[in-house]
């Protein structure tokens, strides 16, 4: 009798770990949305832009490392323009808004076409590791003077 309650208190024992386990298990988290990631104050969604381009806004501080990241301007067809690095203006190493600073030289002269006057201003989050599930990008539409 004795072993037949050892088994039954074993698969009991072995039944509360296992339900234990998958209410501890860590689960994803669920994606955070951009606008509580990173705000862009200059230039605004849409508008008319004209080189030299100064960006303005801030960023969580886990968007940075080593206190920057990139900074892409497309075509509309997606052709990169012009590239530059964001600089944090201010302790980086932190979960709260960081204000940052790029300019960005381009030319508009080779851009022809239906859709010439649009673009894309793309602000990546920097991420050292090259690791996929860590990549996040901010995309802004704007216009070319």
């Amino acid at each position: 009798m004795i072993s037949y309650r050892w088994r039954i208190g074993s698969a009991v024992l072995v039944l509360v770990v296992a339900a234990i386990s998958l209410l501890l298990w860590k689960r994803p988290m669920p994606p955070v949305p951009q606008h509580e990631l990173i705000h862009l104050t200059s230039p605004l969604p849409n508008a008319e832009i004209s080189s030299p381009l100064t960006l303005t806004g801030e960023a969580r501080g886990n968007w940075y490392f080593e206190a920057s990241f990139p900074v892409f301007l497309t075509d509309w067809d997606g052709k990169i323009i012009a590239q530059s690095i964001a600089t944090a203006q201010g302790d980086w190493m932190t979960t709260a808004f960081v204000p940052f600073t790029a300019t960005l030289t381009f030319t508009t002269a080779d851009i022809s076409g239906q859709y010439a006057k649009r673009g894309t201003l793309i602000l990546k989050k920097d991420n050292p590791s090259g690791l996929p599930q860590y990549d996040d990008a901010v995309e802004i539409p704007i216009r070319f003077k």
